[in-house]
C-alpha cells in the first residue's frame, strides 16, 4: 500500500473495490487464465519440423578430412502433418480448458467477494456492539447519580448506587470481551483483503447495505445452472468431450513429409521426397486412452451436477438465514424496542418519585438496552445472509 492509498475499512465499497484490485489469489488466477488463453494457439499447431546432417564415406581413421569426392554429405528436413482434424480439436479442447479457467476466477471473485462482505459486517457489527455497550454503561452511571441523590435524601438504600456499580463492572468485562471480538474480526478481514493481519483499517461507517435481488427463493435458484462454477465444470466437460472426439481421431495416421539432397563433393548428386506414414501398431494404448477420456468426461459431467447441488443448498441456506434474520430484526425495531423504551421511561420516572424499587429499574434498562443490542445482532445475521445471497445471484460489483 502506498503513502497515498486510502486505507480500506471506511465502507463496504472500499472492500470491495481493495479485494478486486489488490487480493493475491485473484492476481494468481488472472495470470492463470492469461496462461491458459496463451495455450490456446500452440495446441493446434504444427509440430515443430526436423532438420537431419549425414556424412557418409568418411575414414574411419581420419573422419574430420576434408571434404573429398569421395564423400557423400546427405541433407533433409522432414514435418509431420496430424490430419483428420485433429489440430482443430485439439485447439477447440484448450479454449473450452481456458474458458474453464476464466470461469474459475469469476468465481473466486465472487467467493472472496462475499467472504470480505461477511467479514466487514463482523467488522462493523463488532464496532456497533461495543457502541451500544458504551451507551449502557453511560446510563447506568446517570441511574448511579439518581440512586446516590435519593440515598442523601434518605428515599432510596445506599445498596442501590453499589448495585449500579456492579452492574457497571460486569458490562465493562463484557465490552473488553467485545473489543477482542473487533480485532478478531480485523484481521480476517485483512486476510480476505490480502494485507497483514495487523495492517491499520479505517473505523467503519454507517450500516453496510446489501441489498438482493430476488423476491423469492425460487427466484434467487433459477439461475443457478449459470452459476460460473457450474459453467466451469461444464466447460471441462466440454473439454472432456472433445478430447474424447480427439482420440478416437487418433486411431487414423498422421503423415510426414520430407524433402532432402544429397552432396557428392562440391555438387549436388541427387534430390528425394519423403512420404512417412504412422502405423497405428497400438491399438491396446489407444482404446486405453480412449477409455480414460470417456471417464474422464463422466466424472466432469458428475463433478458439474454435484456442483450445481452445492450452489442451490448453498442458495437456500443463505436464503434462510437472512430472511429469518430480517424478520427478527423487524420484529425487534417496530415491536420489541418502542415496548422497552416505554418500559424504562416509566420505570425511571416511577423510580425517581419512589413507585419503584431500584431492582425493577435496572431490569427495564438491561432490556430497553438488550433489546438494542438483540436489533444489531439480527442486522448482523441478516447482512450475513444477504452477503451469501448475492454471490449465489452474482452480484459482485
Amino acid at each position: 500500500m502506498t503513502a497515498t492509498e486510502p486505507v480500506p475499512g471506511h465502507s463496504l465499497e472500499s472492500i470491495r473495490a481493495w479485494v478486486l484490485e489488490h487480493n493475491p489469489e485473484l492476481r494468481a488466477m488472472d495470470f492463470e487464465a492469461q496462461a491458459a488463453e496463451a495455450r490456446i494457439q500452440p495446441a493446434g499447431a504444427l509440430p515443430d519440423p526436423t532438420a537431419s546432417l549425414g556424412f557418409r564415406g568418411l575414414d574411419p581413421d581420419k573422419p574430420w578430412r576434408s571434404a573429398g569426392a569421395d564423400r557423400q554429405v546427405d541433407y533433409a528436413l522432414r514435418q509431420r502433418f496430424p490430419l483428420w482434424g485433429k489440430r482443430g480439436l485439439a485447439r477447440t479442447a484448450a479454449s473450452q480448458d481456458a474458458v474453464a479457467v476464466g470461469l474459475d476466477r469469476i468465481t473466486a471473485a465472487r467467493d472472496l467477494l462475499a467472504e470480505a462482505e461477511a467479514a466487514y459486517v463482523r467488522y462493523w457489527h463488532a464496532d456497533q456492539a461495543v457502541a451500544v455497550l458504551d451507551r449502557r454503561i453511560a446510563l447506568l452511571r446517570q441511574v448511579e447519580e439518581i440512586a446516590g441523590v435519593r440515598y442523601a435524601l434518605g428515599r432510596a438504600a445506599q445498596q442501590d448506587a453499589i448495585r449500579a456499580q456492579v452492574e457497571q463492572t460486569s458490562l465493562q468485562r463484557e465490552r473488553i470481551e467485545r473489543l477482542a471480538t473487533k480485532q478478531e474480526a480485523a484481521a480476517t478481514l485483512n486476510a480476505v483483503l490480502g494485507r497483514r493481519s495487523d495492517a491499520p483499517l479505517a473505523t467503519p461507517g454507517e450500516a453496510p447495505h446489501l441489498a438482493v435481488h430476488s423476491a423469492s427463493l425460487a427466484e434467487a435458484l433459477d439461475d443457478a445452472d449459470a452459476h460460473p462454477a457450474v459453467r466451469s465444470q461444464q466447460a471441462r466437460a466440454e473439454a472432456a468431450r472433445t478430447n474424447v472426439v480427439l482420440q478416437r481421431r487418433n486411431r487414423f495416421p498422421d503423415i510426414t513429409l520430407g524433402v532432402g539432397a544429397m552432396q557428392l563433393g562440391n555438387g549436388l548428386e541427387s534430390t528425394e521426397l519423403m512420404l512417412e506414414v504412422e502405423i497405428p501398431f497400438q491399438q491396446r494404448a489407444r482404446r486405453e486412452r480412449e477409455r480414460e477420456s470417456r471417464l474422464l468426461e463422466d466424472a466432469a459431467l458428475a463433478r458439474r451436477d454435484a456442483t450445481l447441488r452445492a450452489v442451490e443448498e448453498s442458495g437456500a441456506s443463505a436464503w434462510s438465514q437472512w430472511t429469518s434474520a430480517r424478520e427478527r430484526r423487524a420484529l425487534i425495531e417496530n415491536t420489541l424496542l418502542p415496548q422497552a423504551d416505554a418500559t424504562w421511561q416509566s420505570a425511571l420516572a416511577s423510580y425517581q418519585v419512589g413507585e419503584v424499587d431500584f431492582g425493577t429499574l435496572l431490569e427495564a434498562l438491561n432490556e430497553w438496552q438488550g433489546a438494542d443490542l438483540a436489533r444489531v445482532d439480527a442486522l448482523r445475521d441478516e447482512l450475513l445472509g444477504a452477503a451469501a445471497v448475492r454471490a449465489i445471484e452474482g452480484e459482485i460489483r
